[in-house]
């Protein structure tokens, strides 16, 4: 994307990030800390010794000072779009803070046209397989139903950006297509 282009579609996608941030601002998975299940596994670094979450475009603006309470760090990571960050964390944030993808976890959007209109449902991660519990003790009936429709709302509110729209089918293009292999 030119910076022209950049300029332009910043102010409406932070509008559009922080609306979907906001609809998962105090609802979570369980009723209760769903880390305890599982002694917080999405938090936990992997293999290499690092953890992190994907930021869709423009919401490293929201990571640009530091926050009292969350040592973090940002890194360049392509995956979802050009000139894309990951955030990398310590395993521990203060909830108000948590990246989008974060907040969504252990789902994914899924976006499908309905009637010439975007819309998208909430549906398990297959990358949450490895460390979430949730998905072998019933999957999506074993979460709040206000979750699940939370993250819906988040991921409309997300389509209404052509810029979030587009990061959002590439990643669940790669995703489908990680699954095939």
């Amino acid at each position: 994307m030119g910076w022209v282009m950049h300029w332009i579609s910043a102010p409406g996608a932070l509008k559009r990030l922080k609306e979907a941030r906001a609809a998962l601002s105090d609802v979570t998975p369980m009723k209760g800390d769903c880390g305890r299940l599982c002694n917080h596994a999405c938090c936990q670094p992997d293999e290499t010794g690092e953890n992190g979450m994907l930021l869709y475009p423009y919401e490293e603006q929201m990571y640009r000072k530091p926050i009292e309470g969350f040592p973090f760090r940002l890194e360049p990571d392509d995956r979802l779009h050009k000139g894309g960050m990951r955030l990398l964390c310590e395993g521990r944030c203060p909830r108000e803070h948590r990246p989008l993808a974060c907040r969504i976890f252990p789902l994914r959007m899924r976006v499908t046209d309905v009637e010439g209109h975007t819309q998208v449902t909430a549906e398990l991660d297959p990358r949450a397989w490895a460390v979430c519990p949730l998905l072998e003790e019933g999957g999506l009936r074993a979460m709040r139903q206000d979750f699940v429709a939370a993250v819906e709302q988040a991921g409309n509110r997300m389509c209404e950006s052509t810029v979030l729209l587009m990061a959002l089918l590439k990643e669940q293009q790669e995703l489908d297509d990680t699954r095939k292999l």
